[in-house]
């Protein structure tokens, strides 16, 4: 049995893609190239996420830091290792960000309502149309 749907907004298409998953949600900004490729976790020191595996989850941050080589390289070898995640949902675009989405080909979005972000939690089921610019959330669905 699928549990209640407790929000459903909008969101801006960046990279297209219809997911559903797994939430796993930061405060911190997420550098690629500090995730562990074989394992999908995230091996910065300090960061909230530390140990976390972000592998096949909807990746919910405020944005990404690094230059645009070690994050590409970081999710080549997510990717390669099938690792990357399922989609990103940030607060912050850069063009980093987006150009490695691109090509990539993980589904990205932004301009999500505030209360979505108030709402969220890690464990939480997202799903998102990026056609028709939504996004929802299912609490501990997953």
């Amino acid at each position: 049995m699928n549990s209640p749907e407790v929000f459903k907004g909008k969101c801006r298409k960046i990279t297209e893609g219809k997911v559903e998953g797994e939430a796993v949600v930061t405060k911190d900004y997420v550098n690629f190239y500090l995730v562990d490729p074989e394992r999908g976790t995230i091996i910065e020191e300090g960061h909230d996420l530390e140990g976390k595996k972000i592998a096949d989850k909807i990746l919910v941050f405020p944005g990404d830091k690094g230059s645009s080589v070690v994050q590409l390289d970081g999710l080549y070898q997510l990717a390669m290792k099938n690792n990357k995640p399922k989609a990103l949902v940030a607060g912050e675009l850069s063009t980093v960000l987006v150009s490695n989405a691109i090509i990539m080909e993980i589904p990205l979005v932004c301009d999500v309502d505030e209360k979505f972000y108030e709402i969220i939690k890690n464990g939480d089921h997202i799903a998102i149309d990026t056609e028709e610019g939504t996004i929802s959330i299912r609490a501990g669905a997953c």
